[in-house]
């Protein structure tokens, strides 16, 4: 009877030390979600087939950055009050479909395929290419983009002396350590809330974890960054909850990282650094890069030693495009300098985030940082 009953916790033993093994392989061994393809979204889809929701949306950034065009330059003008009007084929959406197919074509006989001619290697701003050279652009004034991907790098500049000027900027490697996480309140204005301001309440936790909600009229959007999968509930995007793929999943990643500045150094494995001037002003610029994968930017003040910007990219099957975040207005927040003020530019549009107040290490429930739920007006 006694070795029965031995034999019986000896078993509930076992059982009690594997099952949180078997759950946590259960978890590990769970399939990621698959993103929506464009196809599958939106109607009559013919040349831009096979990609996620978030890359499609990104490519109508691109025709609107290489154009100067905005959405009902080429779409039906019913869009404003009726999303179905978008499927309208009209003259610009038949010339855009053919322009894909002529460049994948010149990209594929002359190119291996790589996509080195895309919408902007010809229009470059303008709705029709020119074929006339100009005099004021051969004889103007050479104007360096900051921004750009490609940079050369000076051996003048140490990529650890500015990371360190940048922590002790900020109040010092320790103090910039002792916060893990934040929530701050402040409001959010651009491209989606028609000139109006929206309060807008973020939370952060280190080392790469963010949610942010903005309270609008039709409801709250969210977009939230879990250290892994990235997700967007917001009215104005194409679906009331969007999967964030590829290059927008980095930029939630970057978003997130950027909240807690010594996690910027160690995460990318390669670094160049040289200098360039953002509006007249010099600043120490840090390529950060992976093998295989597009570089992100980080601007440093040469004066106050801050940072000031970051740009990054995304991959789309009709070329690369670029994010802007400018950091700005940095005030004390428990002996560390925090940015008030993210202006957020990509593509598709430009967002503000003017910050009120920031509280550092208080209780912020993981389960903020999950996928939300879907977009509900």
């Amino acid at each position: 009877m006694y070795a029965w009953r031995r034999a019986i916790r000896a078993a509930l033993l076992m059982l009690a030390v594997c099952l949180p093994g078997l759950a946590l392989l259960a978890a590990q061994a769970a399939p990621e979600p698959k993103p929506q393809m464009s196809e599958n979204v939106f109607t009559n889809i013919q040349a831009l087939k096979g990609i996620p929701v978030d890359e499609f949306m990104d490519v109508m950034g691109m025709f609107s950055a290489s154009l100067g065009y905005d959405c009902v330059s080429c779409h039906s003008p019913n869009i404003s009050t009726d999303r179905a009007a978008f499927a309208v084929v009209t003259p610009q959406i038949q010339r855009a479909r053919q322009m894909v197919v002529m460049m994948n074509a010149i990209n594929r006989s002359y190119f291996r395929g790589e996509r080195r001619v895309t919408c902007f290697t010809c229009h470059r701003g303008h709705y029709r290419p020119e074929v006339v050279p100009s005099l004021a652009l051969q004889y103007g004034e050479l104007i360096e983009d900051p921004s750009a991907m490609r940079i050369l790098p000076d051996g003048r500049t140490s990529v650890d002396q500015v990371f360190q000027r940048y922590l002790q900027a900020l109040g010092g490697a320790r103090q910039v350590a002792a916060i893990r996480n934040y929530v701050a309140r402040g409001t959010y204005t651009g491209f989606n809330t028609g000139g109006n301001e929206f309060s807008i309440e973020i939370a952060a936790s280190a080392p790469d974890r963010r949610a942010q909600v903005v309270r609008t009229p039709e409801g709250d959007a969210v977009k939230t960054y879990d250290g892994r999968t990235a997700w967007a509930a917001e009215g104005w995007r194409p679906l009331p909850l969007l999967m964030l793929t590829g290059g927008n999943r980095e930029a939630a990643r970057l978003e997130a990282m950027a909240s807690f500045p010594a996690t910027i150094r160690p995460a990318f494995s390669q670094w160049l650094a040289t200098g360039t001037e953002i509006d007249g002003r010099p600043v120490h610029l840090l390529q950060g890069m992976h093998a295989g994968q597009l570089p992100v930017n980080f601007y440093f003040d040469e004066s106050s030693g801050l940072l000031v910007r970051m740009v990054r990219w995304n991959r789309t099957v009709v070329g690369i495009v670029p994010s802007q975040v400018d950091y700005d207005d940095y005030r004390d927040v428990a002996g560390v300098k925090m940015p008030f003020r993210i202006v957020v530019t990509w593509t598709d549009g430009q967002n503000a985030i003017v910050l009120k107040e920031v509280q550092p290490n208080v209780l912020i429930d993981p389960a903020r940082f999950n996928r939300p739920a879907p977009f509900r007006k």
